[in-house]
C-alpha cells in the first residue's frame, strides 16, 4: 500500500480518537487536520455505519456514465469488426458511417474501447518510431497520371504450387486495377495489361522496379514490355535498385494483401486466386483509405480518356533524326558498320540525331537509350530515375 494512503488512513483514525476523547470540538479538529466540517461529518457517518474498513479511500469513479454507448450501437460495431477483422477503429467508423449515416456513431477512440472490451483487439508491442527518410515519389494530380506495378513476392500454396501475384494500382486513387497470378514473364504479364488498358484506358506513366519483365540492364533499361508501353505513349518510371520506398504506396498495399490473403496460404492456386479476387473487390469498393479521406478507392477513381489503339504505330521522328530499323540480332547498320543496340528493340524503329560534339544520340520514342560516339561505339544509357545526380553535380 502506498505510503501516502497509509498516512491518510492513520490521520483519520487519530482524528476520531481525539474527537472521542472530548478534548476537542469539531471546529478545532477541522482546523487541526486541515479539513472542512462536511468532510468530518462524512467520515463520522462512515465510521458509525459499522464498516470495519471505514477509514479506507473508496473509488471516485461514477457508478453510472451518462455517455455510455448504447448497447445496440456497440453490437453493430462488434459485428462490423467480426466481418472485417483487419479494419481498425477509424476505418470501421468510416465504413459504418457510409452504411448508416443516420446513426450518430461514437468516435473512433470509443469504438476502439468497445472492441477492446469485447476482446477483438490484441495488444501490440509499441515500437519506437523510426526516423523518416525522403521518399522520392512522383506527385500525381489525378487518376491515371501514374500506375504502379510489381510482383508481390512469390510463395507456395499448401499443395506446393508456386504463385506469383501481379499487382497493378493507380497511384492517385489507390484503385487496385489488377491482382492476378501469372508467370513473371512478358508473355504472362502482357495479356493482363492489354485487358487493363482496354477496360480502364491508358495511364501517362507506369512506376516499376528494374527487374524482369519490366526493366533490364539493356539500353535505357528497356525490355520488350516497356518498349510496348512507350509505343502506346506510356512512360516507364524505374525506381532505383534496392529502393522499394520509391514505390511506397504499392509496398504498403502489398503488406495489407499479404496479411489478408496469404498468411496462411490457400490449399491450391485456384483457391488462392479466389482470395485475391475477394480482396480486390473489398479493397476497391469497401475498405476506407486514410489518404483518400477514409473513402474507398473506387470513389476516387475514373477511367482514362486515352483509349487503347487497335493497331500499334511506329514512333515518329522529325527531320533532324535518321531512322533505323533494329535487326533481329539487335543491331542497326550505321555508316557502313553494324552497331548493337539491344534485344529489347528488335524490329523497332529508332531515331538517331547528331549532337554538337559530333556524337549521335539514339532515341526510341521520346527516350534516349544510348550514344554512338565518333568511333562508331555504342554506349547504353541507364534507365532514367529520380533523385540521381548528374555527372559532375555537387551534393549540398
Amino acid at each position: 500500500m502506498p505510503f501516502r494512503e497509509t498516512s491518510r488512513m492513520e490521520e483519520r483514525i487519530r482524528m476520531f480518537m481525539e474527537y472521542e476523547s472530548g478534548n476537542w470540538n469539531v471546529s478545532e479538529l477541522c482546523r487541526r487536520h486541515g479539513i472542512c466540517r462536511d468532510t468530518f461529518y462524512a467520515w463520522r457517518q462512515r465510521k458509525q455505519s459499522g464498516d470495519p474498513e471505514w477509514f479506507r479511500d473508496r473509488s471516485h469513479a461514477p457508478q453510472q456514465c451518462r455517455q455510455t454507448t448504447d448497447a445496440a450501437i456497440a453490437e453493430k460495431v462488434i459485428a462490423a469488426r467480426q466481418r472485417f477483422p483487419y479494419l481498425g477503429p477509424r476505418k470501421l467508423l468510416a465504413l459504418l458511417d457510409r452504411q448508416a449515416p443516420e446513426i450518430d456513431w461514437p468516435a473512433a477512440s470509443t469504438i476502439g474501447s468497445i472492441l477492446k472490451r469485447a476482446g477483438l483487439i490484441s495488444p501490440v508491442k509499441r515500437r519506437r518510431r523510426p526516423l523518416d527518410q525522403r521518399r522520392p515519389c512522383t506527385p500525381v494530380q489525378e487518376p491515371n497520371d501514374e500506375w504502379s506495378v510489381d510482383f508481390k513476392g512469390w510463395f507456395r500454396t499448401r499443395d506446393q504450387c508456386r504463385v506469383d501475384p501481379l499487382t497493378v494500382a493507380d497511384s492517385h486513387s489507390r484503385f487496385l486495377i489488377e491482382l492476378q497470378i501469372v508467370a513473371p514473364t512478358t508473355e504472362g504479364v502482357r495479356p493482363r495489361f492489354e485487358r487493363a488498358f482496354r477496360e480502364h484506358g491508358l495511364p501517362r506513366a507506369i512506376r516499376c522496379d528494374n527487374g524482369s519483365p519490366f526493366g533490364s540492364r539493356g539500353a535505357g533499361g528497356l525490355t520488350t514490355l516497356s518498349v510496348w508501353w512507350l509505343k502506346l505513349g506510356i512512360t516507364p518510371r524505374f525506381i532505383r535498385p534496392a529502393s522499394p520506398q520509391e514505390n511506397g504506396r504499392h509496398e504498403r498495399m502489398h503488406r495489407t494483401l499479404k496479411a489478408q490473403t496469404s498468411s496462411p496460404p490457400a490449399d491450391n492456386a485456384s483457391e488462392q486466386q479466389a482470395r485475391f479476387d475477394a480482396f480486390r473487390e473489398h479493397y476497391n469498393r469497401e475498405r476506407p483509405h486514410e489518404a483518400l479521406g477514409q473513402r474507398p478507392p473506387e470513389d476516387a477513381y475514373r477511367a482514362s480518356q486515352r483509349t487503347m489503339p487497335d493497331r500499334e504505330q511506329d514512333p515518329w521522328y522529325d527531320a533532324n533524326h535518321q531512322a533505323r530499323r533494329v535487326r533481329g540480332n539487335g543491331e542497326i547498320k550505321w555508316k557502313g558498320k553494324f552497331v548493337f543496340i539491344g534485344q529489347a528493340l528488335v524490329n523497332e524503329l529508332v531515331g538517331i540525331a547528331e549532337l554538337d560534339t559530333g556524337d549521335h544520340v539514339v532515341r526510341f520514342c521520346d527516350l534516349d537509350v544510348g550514344l554512338i560516339d565518333r568511333r562508331g561505339l555504342f554506349t547504353r544509357f541507364a534507365p532514367p530515375r529520380e533523385g540521381l545526380r548528374e555527372p559532375g553535380e555537387q551534393t549540398a
